[in-house]
């Protein structure tokens, strides 16, 4: 099927990350925290968001300790008081990006965000000044071992996808937000658990950025990765296949 385009931008991201591990699973334990409080406490039966958090744990290998001290954690209500804030800014070139966060310090994480943006050629913009770029869409990445491409392909439309894509050992599947529940329980049924899965930012637009400004890009879509306020980096870029 079509949609490398749309794939291209995660894919890229996803390498990048997974060199991160342990800032990985600061992450992972923060997004535990925030489905916990949030979403209906500590039995994932109960609590959709927690079943998903669990499944990303999962995917990135985290230890089921972790895991289990996380859930322990946050139904305590002991820990930080951590709250979800987002941040849309333009990087070098006119490039688009968009931040998610969990913090328990708004303040030192709106200061630490603008100075990135500042310091490698970029500003922050004002909250919807993005919305016209990115759309909110469900992902899914899972092992292609043993899936038939045409059959699964077929049986992933029919629930919801959009677009499913193989590339080498990973199927990536993309769907509405609204189709996203039911590929899941699909999923489910098929006792395939993914490596990971969410709701995403995809660009609706992309652009290819000038080759002067890449590195300064590059670098600060890494030293915002690397906040551990930071959840998720979304961004415009279209990455060329060298």
């Amino acid at each position: 099927m079509a949609g490398h385009s749309k794939f291209a931008n995660i894919k890229h991201r996803k390498g990048a990350q997974d060199l991160k591990r342990g800032k990985i699973f600061t992450k992972l334990q923060k997004e535990i925290t925030v489905a916990v409080k949030t979403g209906g406490g500590g039995d994932p039966t109960m609590n959709p968001r927690l079943r998903l958090a669990l499944a990303n744990a999962r995917g990135a290998n985290m230890p089921k300790d972790n895991i289990d001290r996380a859930i322990k954690k946050a139904e305590g209500g002991s820990g930080e008081n951590i709250v979800e804030v987002t941040f849309e800014g333009y990087g070098p070139d006119g490039t688009a990006i968009y931040v998610e966060c969990a913090t328990d310090n708004n303040t030192r994480t709106v200061s630490n965000i603008r100075s990135y943006f500042n310091k490698y050629g970029g500003s922050l913009g004002k909250d919807g000044c993005l919305e016209f770029i990115f759309s909110r869409k469900g992902i899914f990445l899972l092992q292609s071992e043993g899936l038939e491409e045409e059959e699964f392909t077929m049986e992933m439309i029919d629930f919801g996808a959009e677009d499913v894509e193989f590339e080498g050992d990973t199927v990536f599947i993309i769907c509405e937000m609204e189709d996203f529940g039911n590929i899941s329980k699909r999923l489910q049924e098929m006792e395939l658990e993914p490596k990971e899965a969410g709701l995403k930012r995809i660009p609706i637009t992309t652009k290819e950025i000038n080759q002067k400004d890449y590195p300064k890009f590059e670098k600060l879509i890494d030293v915002i990765e690397d906040d551990d306020d930071v959840q998720k980096v979304y961004h415009n870029v279209v990455m060329k296949e060298d």
